[in-house]
């Protein structure tokens, strides 16, 4: 499928992030402060916690009101420069 666009994502959205990183006290609080940096006001409500089998890591799926390709660049930047984030999808 060579040369095909991706899906274009109209804005403003209801938008899924998900946020992997070690366990630790600190963790929740450092990805929460970021994310509410750029999505001001996201529903806490509907964050979702999972800890891995053995718990050494953690997710986080996170709905936010997406409103630009450039808000949701900057969001990954920043939750990868935490450096209690391993990945975000």
């Amino acid at each position: 499928m060579a040369g095909q666009e991706p899906p274009r994502i109209e804005f403003p959205c209801d938008y899924p992030i998900k946020v992997l990183g070690r366990s630790s006290e600190n963790f929740r609080r450092l990805v929460f402060e970021t994310v509410e940096r750029h999505a001001p006001g996201f529903d806490r409500c509907r964050v979702s916690m999972k800890a891995s089998r053995r718990g050494k890591f953690s997710s986080l799926t996170i709905f936010i009101t997406a409103t630009s390709v450039h808000q949701l660049q900057v969001l990954h930047r920043d939750l990868m420069n935490t450096g209690a984030v391993q990945m975000v999808l």
